[in-house]
């Protein structure tokens, strides 16, 4: 099974539709947190250690992330999804995005 972790700026819409969707997949176990402070979960160094791919939404979360655990992410690929905060919680239109978009990393 693969850890996919997917991360936003707060945890409250994008990240979180996505752990839903993937957390159902019999092939993947799924997290997500933010990069903000006030993030509902915060991404942690355990979180990063746990995943095998790493899903942002934008890519100021990768340039977040990078400035943040700049050595732990030397082995792990980062998606940048190029998904705007324009959604709410299990959209769906976020919803088929987020299918569409992570769909194309999954299935090769």
């Amino acid at each position: 099974m693969k850890n996919l972790l997917f991360i936003c700026s707060r945890n409250q819409w994008r990240s979180p539709t996505a752990e839903a969707i993937w957390r159902k997949h019999p092939d993947f176990n799924a997290k997500s947190a933010g990069t903000s402070p006030r993030a509902k979960k915060a991404v942690s160094l355990t979180d990063i250690r746990w995943a095998d791919v790493i899903f942002v939404m934008e890519q100021k979360h990768k340039n977040r992330l990078k400035s943040e655990f700049t050595r732990m992410l030397d082995h792990k690929p980062i998606h940048v999804l190029d998904i705007p905060d324009e959604y709410k919680y299990m959209g769906p239109d976020l919803i088929k995005e987020l299918e569409s978009a992570v769909g194309e990393y999954l299935d090769g």
